[in-house]
């Protein structure tokens, strides 16, 4: 039971990663398009010049079906009586092609994909630019009032977070395009230090792990936009914001 539990594990897990890169790989045009897909086969049949993801689709297949197999394990196991199984055989049979299936579809998935995969970074790039939660990176440096409306103005206009912000001038235009730069690390990466709400400045999670609560610290005291009067502490972490 627990062998073919943690198989079942997997293949939630493998199934979830296939499915993400087959979402991301839709397009070109009117899909997500941000990652491409080698091309294993001549094309779709309906679709000239359309890359279908028959691997990670023959991968999803075989998650299913060991799932599938967990379920009979597990009413194997359920109709064992006193000190006899007779289910054993059921049992032993699909633990087995659940190996089986599970390898030869994870090493062919590695191969033929993985391995192959690209990033399409112009439609990633272009979408990052337009992305509102842009706006979240502004909270240190005008508050959290005058960012949402910043978003919302970019959201109801149609335009970027960035050409708003230019336009109310903010920020110099050098500290705006530092600020609003999307590679700049997120508060886990340990050098940022925002947050996306005040309501999540002190949340005790950002603090469970001493690297958040440093990041926070040192953001804070380089930036000069909290007071240092304000201290909080949960967990025995007391961090000065």
């Amino acid at each position: 039971m627990r062998v073919s539990g943690a198989l079942k594990s997997i293949a939630v897990s493998l199934a979830k990663i296939a499915n993400d890169i087959r979402w991301l790989g839709s397009g070109p045009r009117f899909g997500l398009g941000e990652l491409e897909l080698p091309a294993v086969q001549p094309g779709s049949s309906i679709m000239p010049g359309k890359v279908n993801p028959v691997i990670a689709e023959a991968l999803i297949q075989v998650c299913a079906q060991v799932i599938g197999n967990d379920a009979a394990i597990t009413l194997g196991g359920l109709h064992g009586h006193f000190e006899l199984n007779a289910m054993q055989p059921l049992i032993a049979r699909n633990l087995l092609e659940q190996v089986r299936l599970l390898a030869r579809a994870g090493r062919l998935f590695a191969e033929k994909l993985v391995s192959g995969l690209a990033a399409c970074r112009e439609a990633i790039e272009a979408r990052v630019g337009r992305s509102l939660s842009l706006a979240t990176a502004l909270v240190p440096e005008i508050g959290y009032e005058r960012a949402a409306a910043i978003a919302r103005r970019a959201a109801d206009e149609g335009r970027t977070v960035e050409e708003i912000a230019l336009e109310e001038k903010v920020l110099s235009p050098t500290r705006l395009r530092e600020v609003l730069d999307p590679a700049k690390p997120s508060l886990n990466g340990g050098r940022s230090g925002w947050c996306p709400a005040p309501e999540l400045r002190y949340h005790p999670a950002l603090f469970t792990e001493p690297r958040c609560a440093s990041a926070v610290e040192g953001s804070a005291n380089n930036t000069g936009s909290y007071s240092a009067s304000h201290r909080r502490s949960w967990q025995g972490t007391t961090t000065t914001l």
